[in-house]
């Protein structure tokens, strides 16, 4: 399939650039993927819009508020860093913007510095050297890393809008953007209907965002994104499958999660490992029944994935009435529940 599949054109006054409060209040468009037949309504309706058996499986991946500003020692140059991934041995994969040469010392106070040890076309790597741990230099001097497509900078309250309030497990560069629209009330108001939810993580990294620039949307390559499923996770999936619910995946990130499991494994059993699984029209899924998914940017990996699940031209149409009917799009945006 073409990229150019996959573009739409769009009103950039649509992007939100903070959620409605409280979250179940956001919009949510409804796609019967068999019919096309689209119904609106808010995430609030969840309980009445799902069946009793019916199983939610959220990520509870925690974001890291790991965008921390710098300077580059000697020009004094102010730079941003997002620390990516913990290689261990203090050692960082890190994204930055700039020209920078392996030696080269960023300061970020007087007790913490980086320095480059690898920068090339796979990517860049840091050793940091601080009195206190890197977490904590996230928590004294670390920004949430928004999208850039927000244009604002980020503040002290995006610490608690981009975050999901089952967030546990830290590792995150990006919130798992379906699940900021649930509360302690709409979980409790699914509880009281029969509908039960579990957990997988999922640690979002630069695989989820990496653009794809082949023209040939089969030849682009996924970046890794570490993932564990568990036993009871599992268990659950199974017992909902042989009951006749259905598995409701609740953001891209966990449909990734449990199709990966069941390509690598043929069954649902707990497992933990890297996914790279890039999800495209075509692809047979096999454990995931309906789909709550916000609104993604063209020419995506997101955006293939949901139009795999879909179809491409209901995905299209749905798309189409959002942007008609003025759905708020992105992280912060709007949502839509595919049965």
């Amino acid at each position: 399939m073409q990229l150019s599949d996959f573009d739409f054109p769009f009103d950039p006054s649509l992007v939100a650039l903070q959620p409605i409060l409280p979250r179940d209040r956001a919009r949510l468009l409804i796609l019967d993927r068999h019919t096309g037949r689209l119904v609106h309504h808010r995430v609030a309706d969840l309980p009445s819009l799902l069946n009793p058996g019916d199983l939610l499986v959220v990520n509870d991946t925690k974001v890291l508020a790991a965008r921390v500003s710098g300077i580059k020692q000697s020009t004094g140059t102010p730079v941003e860093v997002l620390f990516v991934k913990d290689l261990g041995d203090s050692r960082w994969e890190i994204l930055v913007k700039g020209t920078f040469r392996t030696g080269q010392v960023i300061e970020f106070d007087q007790q913490s510095r980086a320095t480059i040890v690898k920068r090339d076309a796979k990517g860049t790597e840091v050793v940091v050297e601080s009195s206190v741990p890197v977490t904590q230099l996230f928590e004294t001097r670390g920004l949430m890393p928004l999208p850039p497509y927000i244009k604002r900078a980020p503040t002290q309250e995006d610490h608690r809008w981009y975050q999901t309030v089952f967030a546990k497990h830290e590792g995150a560069i990006a919130a798992p953007t379906a699940g900021l629209h649930f509360t302690e009330e709409l979980f409790r108001r699914l509880n009281t209907s029969g509908i039960n939810i579990v957990t997988v993580t999922l640690h979002v990294g630069p695989g989820t965002f990496k653009p794809v620039t082949t023209e040939r949307i089969e030849d682009h390559q996924m970046g890794g994104e570490v993932f564990h499923l568990s036993e009871k996770t599992a268990s659950a999936i199974e017992h909902t499958k042989r009951a006749g619910g259905r598995v409701v995946a609740v953001g891209t990130t966990v449909v990734r999660t449990l199709e990966t499991v069941m390509k690598e494994k043929g069954e649902m059993v707990a497992m933990s490992g890297e996914s790279r699984l890039f999800i495209t029209p075509g692809f047979p899924f096999k454990a995931v029944d309906a789909l709550i998914t916000n609104f993604h940017l063209p020419r995506t990996t997101l955006l293939m994935l949901v139009s795999a699940f879909a179809s491409i031209e209901p995905m299209r149409k749905a798309y189409e009435e959002a942007i008609k009917k003025r759905y708020r799009f992105y992280s912060y945006g709007d949502a839509m529940l595919i049965l």
